[in-house]
């Protein structure tokens, strides 16, 4: 249940996304976890709805985002239950445009954001986590664009943001090689803020959260703003670049022998076609 006050809009939850406005702390949680928080349109969308209302919200001092559950994110769902279900889950086109909108909510968003990462972050559970202005790990935690094993490329704005934490070769072993990144190194990088031990995860976040909640909210604003301002210049053109080019893939014999192969756990037969 949302805790507002009283005179306030509330902030809405929806399947498999749950919103609540806590002592000025947005929590925005993936809530499903049997599938590590697998990413759905109507999810993505209720990122970017909570997102605009936080924006002109005086209450909303801060945004955390994270998933239920072991992980954080896996990534947009691919599962037979997703293919199965179209209508609710959305078509792949669906969750791209989704997702670059919930990226934009929160690299836009005038409040901190802080993600979460308990566990796997893969593929546009990854730009969620990596759009945020503060990136807080466990040790256990992971970070993957799995995008080249189902013949697709990274979207998310995954190319600007990743680009822009830890340099282009790095970028490029991520995106072309689609290696599993652990959080030491992630941290070694400076893909991540912070890296905890898994048992301490929890108590050190809520200092964090705690210290930005009571922070000077005007100085926080504009130094947000700043920094993204200064090295996030390619983020929109890196959106548009992605979505023309994972428009074409997902048309392609590829993707659909990629996502055929991840369904029935096997390698993929490529034909570049």
């Amino acid at each position: 249940m949302t805790t507002i006050d009283s005179s306030a809009d509330a902030y809405t939850s929806i399947d498999d996304l749950s919103v609540d406005l806590v002592d000025g702390v947005l929590a925005v949680t993936l809530n499903r976890p049997d599938s590590l928080n697998s990413l759905t349109a109507a999810m993505l969308k209720g990122i970017g709805d909570a997102l605009e209302q936080a924006a002109g919200d005086p209450r909303v001092k801060i945004v955390r985002l994270g998933g239920a559950g072991r992980g954080f994110s896996s990534g947009a769902g691919i599962s037979e239950e997703d293919h199965a279900n179209p209508g609710a889950n959305g078509t792949p086109a669906d969750v791209l445009d989704a997702a670059n909108a919930a990226v934009r909510s929160i690299v836009n968003l005038p409040q901190p954001v802080v993600a979460v990462v308990q566990g796997p972050a893969a593929g546009v559970g990854a730009s969620l986590a990596l759009a945020c202005d503060v990136v807080l790990a466990s040790e256990k935690a992971f970070f993957m664009l799995a995008f080249t094993k189902i013949g697709l490329m990274p979207d998310g704005g995954a190319s600007a943001l990743i680009a822009a934490s830890v340099g282009r070769h790095r970028a490029m072993r991520m995106a072309l090689l689609a290696e599993r990144i652990p959080a030491a190194e992630a941290y070694e990088w400076g893909l991540v803020t912070a890296m905890y031990p898994a048992d301490q995860l929890d108590a050190e976040v809520d200092k964090v959260v705690a210290t930005l909640a009571s922070g000077p909210v005007a100085a926080l604003r504009k130094t947000k703003h700043a920094i993204n301002a200064a090295t996030l210049v390619e983020l929109e053109a890196a959106l548009e670049r992605e979505k023309q080019g994972q428009l074409m893939l997902l048309e392609s014999n590829d993707f659909r022998e990629g996502t055929k192969a991840f369904q029935q756990r096997r390698a993929a037969n490529f034909t570049d076609s």
